[in-house]
């Protein structure tokens, strides 16, 4: 585990700052939030801004190391990672930062700095005209979610012919379900009290769900948080590295959770066919146990603002024990 963590400065960034823009880096702003990469907003010499996101040790508190890409929900900790999510979702024609500048050896990129704000801001201060942009969003989602690949996984891996090592996207989420209840257990003694109970229920919702061969692209992490407005209001997606080819029911269950009263804005968006209700089931359980298991791992580090990842895990705590009682 990293103990001592070196954030960027001025005299750090402004060799990137000169090769993605031409202009003098004038200051550096460490924006909040990320816990994979540093997210730094680049004030140039000419009073333009631009964000750079940069890979490190010092930056993932996960501390997680070398991720392996045969994995969907291995960790986003490279600009190869990213620059393939960008070019996949520049392609599709779904809106996200630019992409102005990657360097190889910092391991990092410089994009376009979205200046008007979160949906998550926008939709606390304003939910009325945040429906505008509630509806705009949807529009990309459809967009998204017309889009399919020849298999599951990461959009890097599966557009370059490779295969994920589980055998379906159901597989996967069923697997790494019970990995999390027993990490989660060890950590809670409520998840403890119902640990058996709760795999017994993965594996019986597990059971409920048919194959199938459609892998639609989709984001993977969509909360409000994670879509910038332009300066016309228009959402673009950020945190882009979870993008993959995948059950397109895993997508609209995190939907659910992140954006709830809202959701029904988005529930129609890119659907030719109805959600499989069996997979929801299933992504529902897993999903919360997700967020109970990984912000109680991370607490555990020197991620800045435990008592937020402390809130998260007892809120999908709650609802874990809520679903596992019916």
């Amino acid at each position: 585990m990293t103990t001592t963590r070196r954030h960027l400065t001025r005299d750090d960034l402004a060799p990137l700052a000169r090769a993605a823009t031409g202009r003098t880096l004038a200051a550096v702003t460490r924006l909040r939030g990320g816990t994979k990469k540093g997210v730094y907003r680049l004030a140039l010499d000419d009073d333009t801004t631009v964000v750079a996101y940069v890979w490190s040790p010092d930056e993932d508190y996960w501390d997680a190391g070398p991720s392996d890409l045969r994995d969907p929900f291995s960790a986003g900790t490279s600009r190869e990672v990213f620059t393939a999510a960008h070019d996949r979702l520049a392609t599709a024609g779904v809106r996200t930062p630019r992409l102005l500048y990657a360097d190889t050896a910092m391991d990092a990129v410089v994009v376009e700095d979205m200046r008007g704000g979160s949906l998550e801001e926008f939709l606390e201060r304003d939910p009325v005209a945040g429906r505008v942009a509630l509806e705009q969003l949807a529009a990309e989602l459809a967009t998204l979610h017309a889009q399919e690949g020849p298999a599951f996984g990461k959009v890097g891996l599966v557009d370059n012919g490779g295969t994920s090592t589980a055998s379906s996207a159901a597989r996967r989420i069923t697997e790494g379900a019970l990995r999390h209840i027993e990490q989660a257990a060890v950590r809670d003694e409520r998840i403890a009290g119902v640990r058996e109970e709760l795999e017994e229920t993965v594996r019986r919702l597990a059971a409920a769900v048919r194959p199938r061969d459609r892998h639609t692209l989709i984001h993977g992490e969509l909360g409000a948080d994670h879509v910038l407005l332009d300066d016309r209001g228009r959402p673009a997606l950020i945190d882009i590295e979870g993008l993959m080819y995948f059950d397109v029911e895993w997508e609209h269950v995190f939907l659910r959770i992140r954006f709830g009263p809202h959701y029904d804005a988005l529930r129609g968006a890119g659907l030719s066919v109805d959600l499989d209700e069996d997979r929801m089931r299933l992504y529902r359980l897993a999903m919360h146990v997700s967020l109970v298991a990984g912000p109680l791992r991370l607490v555990e580090g020197d991620f800045p603002n435990p008592e937020w990842m402390r809130e998260i895990a007892e809120s999908n705590l709650v609802r874990v024990l809520e679903l596992v009682s019916r």
